[in-house]
């Protein structure tokens, strides 16, 4: 099971450095005045993610099998451990930042020209590839004031909350599996009922918002100037709800484990 959760752990981190650092993709975007063109490369980025997640699941999946056949497994250390790996994926991306808004700023005017992404592509050559040292930019952190184009403790707070039960929903899942084995293939299935929860919150309280902050910071240089700090503590933000996910991982379970019971 080691090299199974070694693999696990790597596809995890993958998973949260790329979805986390869709925030360069916009920044890039804001700075060259390009949001539309940068979004359009969010693609990659789904699909390097959702290519982890398809290795991922099915090995995570194999721990609740182990479990059944060795009671001396500890399952719930190993999905704390998967866990962590989110929280280190998202830690990385965040050291990222400055490097990956630079690399996107630089592919964003080429994806202008190319026309489409497999055109892009194909045009990369070794030597461009060398010069991507020159994009290569240290994180600087500062204290700063809390509040930037009007985020609230309230947002921030959503946003960790939402962030944990993302992380958690697939892992609870299996744990609940794990848990309530004689419906083990019914509750390996309920991970949407906490990603469900976390979907609603997203759309009704982060979305609408971090579409305000980007639109501001197109129509105001002030505040354009200002959008990578808020960047940066948004993925603030998704770190602590990784780490917040460690306590959400077994009363989700349990959450998932009652209501495939009812059903």
């Amino acid at each position: 099971m080691l090299t199974n959760l070694v693999i696990v752990f790597i596809m995890t981190s993958i998973i949260h450095t790329a979805e986390t650092l869709s925030y360069a993709v916009r920044f890039a975007g804001v700075r060259l005045n390009k949001i539309a063109v940068a979004l359009s490369l969010t693609g990659i980025i789904v699909l390097v993610s959702r290519t982890a997640n398809m290795v991922q699941g099915p090995i995570a999946a194999k721990f609740v099998d182990y479990a059944r056949a060795h009671a001396s497994f500890d399952m719930l250390h190993y999905l704390r451990v998967t866990l962590l790996a989110s929280s280190v994926g998202t830690l990385a991306a965040i050291m990222l930042f400055p490097t990956c808004v630079n690399l996107f700023g630089r592919l964003i005017a080429k994806l202008e020209v190319a026309g489409s992404i497999p055109k892009l592509v194909s045009s990369v050559t070794i030597g461009q590839l060398k010069n991507t040292k020159h994009y290569i930019r240290l994180p600087r952190f500062r204290i700063s004031r809390f509040r930037y184009l009007g985020i609230s403790k309230t947002f921030i707070l959503i946003n960790v909350i939402v962030t944990s039960f993302y992380t958690v929903g697939v892992l609870a899942a299996l744990y609940a599996a794990h848990l309530f084995p004689a419906l083990s293939t019914t509750a390996s299935q309920a991970s949407g009922i906490i990603n469900g929860v976390a979907t609603i919150l997203l759309t009704i309280f982060i979305d609408p918002q971090l579409g305000l902050i980007t639109d501001k910071a197109l129509n105001n240089t002030e505040y354009r100037t200002q959008l990578g700090k808020i960047y940066v503590l948004l993925m603030t933000t998704r770190f602590l709800g990784t780490m917040l996910a460690q306590l959400v991982l077994v009363p989700a379970a349990l959450l998932i484990g009652y209501f495939v019971k009812m059903i």
